[in-house]
């Protein structure tokens, strides 16, 4: 399938900036699951920015802006061409160990209420257990937008019984690492269809399953990662996957906007 995205986000501030840096992680992997066709980011700075890859695979630019300027806008778009591989993630550059990704971060810290979530998904072998887990948390956390934001942890959306698809991966990704279960957040896109109504920047989380590798899962649409997904970076948590991170001298009371198109080529979605 191919799919074509546009993701740009704007930043306008009511006091100008003096000085600005993003790290944009913008950029989607090729691996066996999708191919990129096209791609291209428009940034200040970005030209002459810092390109490496960061300790999760993922392809990273650094862009700073040293002048006065009132705000930022970034604009990512392109054509990936996707196919289902029953979620799983093969011929990624993954370069941290298994180990990294038991880890437990502020937002997946373990609670008595995710502890007996997780007991009560385990099954004989950890594929059913994820499996199970992702079915467990889609019914315990209703999806429904605007019930959380960008810090709330996964115990606060399980105990609230609400939130997005955040919410879903960070809950499923605390369960994982609860058992033992190697587990990390992924960022990307999907495009909509049959399944469930999410948004089309989406996100979802990966375990390690020994002989099958990096598996996806995505409790908000009940399902595992197929060709209406498009993989964009992962890390720990929502935090360290995020497409852009920045700061910046000034620029008092800062306003967000964020338009994202995801569409098959061809049609109208």
């Amino acid at each position: 399938m191919l799919i074509e995205v546009r993701h740009k986000t704007t930043y306008r501030y009511a006091e100008a900036a003096r000085y600005s840096i993003q790290s944009l992680r913008l950029e989607p992997p090729t691996f066996d699951a999708q191919r990129v066709i096209s791609w291209s980011i428009t940034a200040p700075g970005i030209e002459t920015g810092l390109r490496f890859r960061d300790s999760f695979g993922n392809a990273v630019v650094l862009a700073a802006i040293t002048g006065v300027h009132d705000g930022i806008e970034i604009e990512a778009c392109g054509v990936v061409e996707t196919s289902d591989c029953t979620g799983v993630a093969r011929g990624l550059a993954d370069t941290a160990p298994l180990r990294i990704f038991l880890r437990h971060t502020a937002i997946t810290m373990p609670s008595p209420a995710l502890i007996r979530l997780a007991k009560a998904a385990h099954k004989r072998n950890p594929l059913e257990t994820l499996h199970e887990l992702m079915r467990v948390i889609s019914e315990a956390v209703v999806y429904e937008i605007g019930t959380s934001d960008a810090h709330t942890t996964a115990t606060e959306a399980l105990e609230a019984a609400k939130g997005v698809c955040q919410d879903h991966a960070h809950v499923l990704i605390a369960a994982a690492r609860i058992l033992g279960i190697p587990a990390r957040y992924v960022n990307g896109y999907f495009l909509s269809g049959t399944l469930a109504p999410a948004e089309a920047h989406h996100a979802w989380a990966e375990a390690w399953v020994e002989g099958l590798g990096w598996v996806g899962f995505d409790p908000a649409n009940r399902t595992c990662p197929t060709e209406r997904y498009v993989r964009l970076a992962c890390g720990l948590d929502a935090a360290s996957a995020a497409p852009i991170r920045g700061t910046q001298r000034g620029g008092s009371n800062e306003a967000l906007d964020v338009e994202v198109e995801v569409q098959q080529q061809g049609s109208q979605q």
